[in-house]
């Protein structure tokens, strides 16, 4: 069993699904393997975090004490377009936010970038030093 401490979380943007950074992925697998095949606390889609929905979706998800691995577009734009949301949730976005870039790749890539990012995260919180 899993220590009493809640998983990381894992969330997928798919930038309203219409993306051709996700054309070579089944969404739909691979967030499926990433729920069941994975150490996540739970594993769903977003249509498109950074519209307005998005920003009302994470001002009520986001809480404190957690982290947020978010599968999507470029890590730099990832913080940059939830920066607001993460200050208002009382999170620091340089350690709760988790970015991780998965366009361009294929389901199984994908899934294997999802679980490298987690063993880099389970490494550093386990006081491991983690290349990279």
């Amino acid at each position: 069993m899993v220590d009493q401490e809640k998983k990381t979380g894992f969330i997928m943007c798919v930038c309203t699904g219409k993306c051709p950074g996700f054309s070579k992925m089944d969404i739909w697998d691979f967030i499926n393997r990433v729920r069941v095949e994975l150490p996540v606390e739970y594993g769903f889609i977003h249509p498109q975090l950074c519209e307005e929905d998005g920003d009302r979706f994470l001002n009520d998800f986001l809480r404190p004490g957690r982290k947020y691995l978010i599968g999507a577009c470029a890590p730099n734009m990832q913080k940059k377009m939830f920066r607001d949301a993460f200050k208002q949730a009382n999170l620091d976005i340089e350690k709760d936010l988790i970015p991780l870039d998965i366009r361009d790749m294929t389901t199984d890539e994908a899934v294997k970038a999802v679980q490298k990012k987690l063993d880099e995260i389970e490494n550093r919180e386990g006081g491991k030093k983690v290349d990279g």
